[in-house]
Formats: structure tokens, C-alpha cells, sequence
């Protein structure tokens, strides 16, 4: 748009040129970034996996490094119950061949041994759930590229 001002010819807003230039380095710009964004969210899934992962294993294994008074304070469900359990649900519900907590014989159910408030404990970060292997001892996760196992 062009009008007169003390007798000059002004401009006001961007020529075609200058429009299709912008447009094309935005372009290029976000080229650039969109794998990279990418590349953060894969890393920061096997991350929240991997953390997770460890939680389980805790819940499952307990902590042998969590020592209050000579005693383990974190024994996780194998430490309180003896074995390990035969589904990750267990963790948070009582199973009917499990007895419950006996404070005097320190033996039994004493969970829950993770938060379940929002359900997604049995999922890793990909919304694929965990193969949990009680023989072997392992968890895996194969929601991203490569599988994740942590052993316990």
C-alpha cells in the first residue's frame, strides 16, 4: 500500500520477495528442528522407561542399600513375601496365596509396593506393556526401537 507523506512516496508492509524469503527459512528452519525434537522425545521415553524400570525392579527386589538400624527398611514384595511374584499386578493387590503382613514374623504381604493412582505402571513410555518374566527375573520393554531389560 502506498500513500503520500509531505510529498514522498511511503510503503508500508512486506514486498512478495521478502514474504516468500521469510517463508522459506521458517522451512528450512523447522527441517532442522523436527528431527531433533524427535530425537529428544525418543531419548527422554527410554529415560522415563529406564526409571521406571528401576522402580519395578526396587518394588520387586527391594533395596539392599536402604538399611535403618541394622535392618532393611525397602525389602520390595520378594523380601517381605519370600519369592517373587508371579504378575506385576501383585505388586499392588494382595494375592489370595500370599498371607498378609505379620509385624511379629516380619513375613507377608506388606504392599502396596508402587503407586498405582494412575494405572500406568504396567506400560512403559510408548503405551506398550512390560513383558515381566519371574523366572528369569527380568523386565522388558519393547515399545521403542530396541528392547530395554533390567534384571533384578
Amino acid at each position: 500500500m502506498c500513500y503520500r507523506q509531505g510529498g514522498k512516496l511511503a510503503q508500508q508492509g512486506f514486498t512478495l520477495v521478502e514474504l516468500v524469503m521469510i517463508i522459506v527459512v521458517l522451512g528450512i528452519l523447522a527441517a532442522v528442528a523436527i528431527p531433533k525434537f524427535t530425537d529428544v522425545s525418543e531419548s527422554s521415553k527410554i529415560t522415563a522407561t529406564k526409571k521406571e524400570m528401576l522402580t519395578l525392579k526396587t518394588a520387586l527386589a527391594g533395596n539392599p542399600d536402604a538399611v535403618a538400624g541394622g535392618k532393611y527398611v525397602d525389602r520390595g514384595f520378594e523380601g517381605d513375601v519370600g519369592f517373587v511374584p508371579s504378575l506385576l499386578q501383585d505388586l499392588v493387590a494382595k494375592p489370595d496365596s500370599v498371607s498378609a503382613y505379620n509385624k511379629l514374623t516380619s513375613l507377608g504381604w506388606n504392599g502396596p509396593y508402587i503407586d498405582s493412582t494412575e494405572g500406568n505402571y504396567l506400560k512403559d513410555a510408548w503405551g506398550t506393556d512390560y513383558v515381566y518374566q519371574p523366572s528369569n527375573r527380568r523386565i522388558i520393554s519393547v515399545g521403542g526401537s530396541d528392547s530395554i531389560i533390567v534384571g533384578f
